[in-house]
């Protein structure tokens, strides 16, 4: 798997808004409380936003070295810092080579666009970025298999600028039991061993797809808050993507943050809309507070062109990630990736104005849109 464009991880992420319009099945009533993309949210230039899950690129250019267009669209996002995926998911084959090609790609791309992106090393570099609207790139990982039987790798990973990690993709590893995993089994004394390697070399630990054994296991052994960077709520869709309000009050109550994602999860059926993603965040901060939530898009930063190629190019995604056992249910070729009245660049910003029309003051959407992901930034990277 490569890693251009979030290495169609994000299996061609978002749609365009336009497009979808006669394409789409019929949503729900709620749905037509978006705003449009042009909306715009007072304190939005003055924050910092996080994005926990996502990164630059264009699913209708995959494998595609960043061009102009990309980088305006990341310009326009007036994102603050985004944890970008660097390593492959769901196999031992090729996962640490995988994984160094991916890190080295990205520093050419950084290193090639320096007045555009910054490669986060230490907490201080957020404020950096912000302060020369720059994005500031943080590595991360969404499995533990480029690690393989030797956590020494960790430490050879963090060097290279590795600052978070997702120890299960959807299927089991040798660290525990992904969300897909019936058995539902838990860490292992090799992800024990694991997540105390990871809070002393301050790598943040992340639990977004791992089974509900694995994540509240890792919630109680870990010495530092933890994070769930893109995921959903149960209670609100009932699919293994999602997290229990039980666990979402556990990673609260132990100083933790969730991301709300914006991916087909967020409904039991159909193409998820703005206020799917609404619903999410507000539930998360009624059983959390408003101190334990944020966002993981879980795309890229460009909005995509429905073409038939980007068609074509999905549902073989699909199909590939169910021959490997790695598609999650609600994974379908007629639902995509995407929140088609979010399909802009500058979503957050949309969020924002959209949480505000429901009442929710602009504290807690200065928090949700960054500043809660910020602050647990700073409780992880220290030195």
């Amino acid at each position: 798997m490569t890693n251009t464009a979030l290495a169609r991880r994000h299996f061609l992420s978002t749609l365009s808004a336009g497009a979808v319009a006669a394409t789409l099945p019929a949503t729900r009533a709620h749905s037509a409380d978006a705003v449009k993309s042009s909306a715009t949210w007072p304190r939005y230039e003055a924050i910092s936003v996080i994005d926990a899950l996502g990164g630059p690129g264009n699913a209708n250019k995959p494998d595609k070295p960043l061009d102009a267009e990309d980088l305006a669209d990341v310009r326009a996002s007036g994102l603050t810092a985004v944890n970008l995926t660097v390593g492959s998911v769901g196999s031992y084959a090729r996962d640490y080579d995988g994984a160094i090609e991916g890190i080295a790609h990205w520093d050419k791309e950084i290193a090639t666009h320096p007045d555009t992106l910054m490669k986060f090393s230490r907490i201080g570099d957020l404020a950096e970025a912000k302060r020369s609207r720059r994005l500031a790139i943080i590595y991360g990982f969404q499995d533990t298999t480029p690690f393989g039987e030797n956590l020494d790798r960790l430490d050879t990973f963090a060097d290279l600028g590795v600052r978070i990690v997702q120890l299960t993709y959807n299927r089991r590893n040798l660290v525990g039991d992904g969300c897909l995993e019936p058995a539902d089994a838990g860490l292992s004394l090799f992800g024990r061993e694991l997540v105390e390697r990871m809070n002393a070399r301050e790598v943040l630990v992340d639990l977004s797809h791992c089974g509900h054994r694995t994540t509240d296991e890792a919630i109680e052994i870990s010495k530092k808050p933890v994070a769930i960077t893109h995921a959903g709520c149960a209670a609100v869709s009932d699919l293994p993507r999602n997290k229990t309000d039980a666990t979402l009050r556990k990673l609260a109550d132990r100083g933790g943050v969730v991301g709300i994602y914006l991916m087909p999860y967020l409904r039991t059926g159909g193409q998820p809309m703005a206020a799917d993603v609404i619903a999410h965040i507000a539930h998360a901060l009624d059983v959390c507070g408003e101190d334990h939530v944020g966002i993981g898009t879980d795309g890229t930063i460009s909005s995509v062109r429905l073409t038939e190629e980007y068609k074509k190019g999905f549902a073989d995604e699909i199909a590939e990630r169910r021959k490997r056992g790695v598609s999650a249910p609600g994974e379908t070729a007629a639902v995509y990736t995407f929140v088609p009245d979010l399909n802009t660049p500058r979503r957050f910003e949309t969020i924002a104005t959209l949480l505000a029309q429901r009442g929710r003051s602009e504290r807690v959407a200065e928090k949700v849109l960054g500043g809660n992901f910020l602050r647990l930034f700073a409780q992880t990277w220290t030195t």
